[in-house]
């Protein structure tokens, strides 16, 4: 049992790993915005292609947070009963349903509204400056939302190192606060380096 209980605490840790989808959809946009192009549709097709089939990807990820999670406790140490007694529990529990309802914002709000401007945009097509200037508010409102997000799987990461032993809360607001401007940093700049 302890064997198939530390597979679902590695199956948990990777499936927060793989959630940084928002990092990398992030890149993509700095990216395309450091080629310094107008709107392009082969580039900005590719663009929105990769954002949006990687929404699906990352529910898949919640989900199998979600249920590992709900597995840790059942046959864990810590119970069900953490789920309102334990102060980091019930923080990444909270985490994970904004997350959750920020992807689904973005998912099933968001992107149909910047495809249904670009859907009647082909390779051939004019770009118009208005659909520009509607696709533009609603790509930034989306990066945004990612960056808020990155901050986010980043903090549930920081609080899961203290499901078990906790460290203090002095370096618990310092790591916070370093996750947030990563994540400011991520938005503004292509880290070409990493953590650069």
């Amino acid at each position: 049992m302890d064997n198939m209980l530390e597979l679902v605490r590695f199956v948990h840790v990777i499936s927060f790993v793989f959630m940084s989808i928002p990092l990398f959809n992030l890149i993509v946009v700095n990216e395309r915005a450091a080629l310094n192009l107008p709107f392009n549709y082969h580039v900005d097709r590719y663009m929105e292609n990769i954002i949006r089939k990687g929404a699906t990807r990352c529910f898949s990820f919640q989900a199998t947070v979600f249920i590992s999670g709900l597995l840790l406790l059942a046959f864990g140490s810590l119970g069900f009963d953490a789920l309102w007694t334990n102060w980091v529990v019930v923080a990444k529990a909270g985490l994970l349903v904004v997350l959750m309802v920020l992807l689904s914002y973005v998912h099933f709000r968001l992107q149909p509204r910047i495809d249904s401007l670009l859907v009647n945009l082909t390779a051939d097509s004019a770009v118009p400056q208005e659909l520009v200037s509607s696709v533009k508010p609603l790509r930034v409102r989306r990066k945004n939302l990612a960056t808020l997000c990155l901050f986010l799987v980043i903090t549930e990461i920081i609080l899961g190192l203290q499901v078990y032993s906790t460290i203090s809360p002095l370096l618990t607001v310092t790591l916070i606060v370093l996750a947030g401007l990563f994540a400011l940093r991520v938005n503004k700049t292509l880290i070409r380096f990493g953590w650069i």
